[in-house]
């Protein structure tokens, strides 16, 4: 993959996930989402650190009590262990996300 925004999978009928480079102790992907949002039931909780760019799209993030609205250029750092979900991704567009997992 040369370009993270074309050509862009469909994610009408669930999220998109792309690992783009994976090393030891890092791992970077590309997500697409088109509305979807994390069920409130389920937060992650994840045993590394995640940042996330937001390339295109909106959404919403909350973590630890707090929600964080994202346009394109917004960037997140999500700590281990930290539970969070995602609230809003706009239904209209896709939603495109760089998630850097490491730690």
């Amino acid at each position: 993959m040369t370009n993270l925004l074309h050509p862009l999978p469909d994610a009408s009928r669930g999220e998109v996930f792309e690992n783009l480079l994976t090393r030891p102790g890092c791992r970077i992907e590309r997500i697409v989402s088109l509305g979807q949002v994390t069920p409130p039931e389920r937060p992650y909780v994840q045993p590394h650190d995640e940042w996330v760019l937001v390339l295109a799209g909106r959404a919403v993030v909350e973590a630890e009590g707090a929600a964080t609205a994202l346009s394109p250029g917004d960037w997140l750092l999500i700590p281990a262990g930290a539970a969070h979900r995602v609230t809003f991704t706009d239904p209209d567009a896709p939603t495109v996300w760089l998630a850097v997992h490491f730690g």
